[in-house]
C-alpha cells in the first residue's frame, strides 16, 4: 500500500511515534515525537511494569492517538521492545494499547526488531555497505550486519536503562570507579555474545541509532540545543567517542543537565549508554560512527507502507 501511516514504538525508556506519507519509494514526516516515559522502571529487578510507569506511557500514548487521528492515517502499527518482553505483567501493557489505538501491540522478538531498525536506518544510505546497525535501547542492544537486508542479527539485554539501575543509581555522583568496571564488564560480556553470532568483521560502516547515541553526537558537535537536521547523518570519529564518554561519566547529575542537547528524560541514564557506544567502537575497531535519526519507527512506517 501507499499512503498516509502510523508508527508507535514502545521501547523501554521512551515511547516514539511517526506518522508519514510513504508514495512512490519516499517516506516523508507529518510528526515524528518522542516522549520518555520509562516504561522499564524497575523491570530488571522485578520483572513486571510498574503501574506509574504503564500510566505515564498510556498518557502519553492518548496524546499519539489524537495525532493519528487528526492527520487521518490509514493504518496504525504498534511496536513494543525490551521492557515488555521481560515483564511477566504485559497484559496489562497489551489491554491498555488495545484501549487507546484500537489494535494490539506487536511485542516484537530482538531479532524482528533488529530488522525493522536496520530498514529504517540504512534506507536512505547510498554508501558504505555492508553496515553494522547497532540500536542502543533501554533494555536492550540490537546488532544488526546486512547491505540492502539484514544478513544477521543478535539482540543483546544491554541498555541505558538496564545498566543505569543495574550498577549506576547509587553508584555516586558521578559514579566511582567499582561501578563503571561493572558495566563494561556487563557490556563485554554481551559483546563475547555478539562476537560470536554476527559477523561484525564484514561491516565497512558503523551505523548508530536511538537517543544514547544522538546525544553523544549533538555533544561531540557542540550544539548549542538538540537539532536532528544536524545530527542525521553525521559522523563522529572514535576519539570523539571516547573523548565524550569521559566528559559525561565524569560529570555530575546537574552538571549532564546543563547540556543543551540533553533531554530531561536521559540525564540519568547517558552515562551508560555512552559507555556502550564507547565499548563497541573499541572492541570492533571502527574509526568512527555514522549516526541516524531515522530507526525502527520508519522501518515499521516502510514495512506498512
Amino acid at each position: 500500500m501507499t499512503g498516509r501511516v502510523a508508527a508507535v514504538d514502545c521501547g523501554t525508556n521512551s515511547v516514539r511515534l511517526l506518522v508519514a506519507d510513504v508514495v512512490d519509494g519516499t517516506l516523508t514526516d507529518l510528526e515524528r515525537r518522542m516522549e520518555i516515559v520509562r516504561l522499564g522502571q524497575g523491570v530488571d529487578r522485578t520483572g513486571r511494569l510498574a503501574p506509574d510507569a504503564l500510566e505515564r506511557t498510556f498518557t502519553a500514548m492518548r496524546g499519539y492517538r489524537k495525532l493519528i487521528d487528526q492527520h487521518g492515517a490509514v493504518a496504525t502499527r504498534v511496536v513494543a521492545t525490551s521492557a515488555t518482553r521481560d515483564a511477566e505483567n504485559r497484559r496489562e501493557f497489551v489491554d491498555g494499547v488495545r484501549e487507546i489505538f484500537g489494535v494490539v501491540p506487536e511485542v516484537i522478538t530482538g531479532a524482528e526488531e533488529a530488522e525493522l531498525s536496520f530498514t529504517g536506518a540504512t534506507r536512505s544510505l547510498s554508501e558504505g555497505a555492508p553496515y553494522l546497525v547497532v540500536d542502543i535501547g533501554g533494555g536492550s542492544t540490537e546488532f544488526v550486519v546486512g547491505s540492502e537486508h539484514a544478513e544477521a542479527a543478535l539482540s543483546v539485554d544491554i541498555g541505558c536503562v538496564r545498566l543505569t539501575e543495574r550498577h549506576l543509581k547509587e553508584a555516586g555522583d558521578p559514579p566511582g570507579a567499582v561501578a563503571l568496571e561493572a558495566v563494561v564488564a556487563d557490556i563485554e560480556a554481551a559483546l563475547d555474545l555478539v562476537t560470536h553470532s554476527v559477523p561484525v568483521e564484514r561491516a565497512h560502516t558503523l551505523v548508530g541509532l536511538a537517543g544514547s547515541v544522538t546525544t553523544v553526537a549533538g555533544i561531540a558537535l557542540g550544539l548549542p540545543e538538540y537539532d536532528p537536521e544536524r545530527i542525521h547523518h553525521a559522523r563522529i570519529s572514535a576519539q570523539d567517542v571516547h573523548e565524550v564518554t569521559r566528559r559525561l561519566l565524569a560529570m555530575t547529575h546537574r552538571e549532564r543537565a546543563e547540556i543543551g542537547v540533553m533531554h530531561p528524560g536521559r540525564v540519568d541514564v547517558i552515562g551508560a549508554g555512552a559507555l556502550i557506544l564507547d565499548r563497541i567502537v573499541r572492541r570492533f575497531a571502527f574509526s568512527q560512527v555514522v549516526v541516524s535519526e531515522h530507526d525502527i519507527l520508519d522501518g515499521i512506517a516502510w514495512k506498512l507502507a
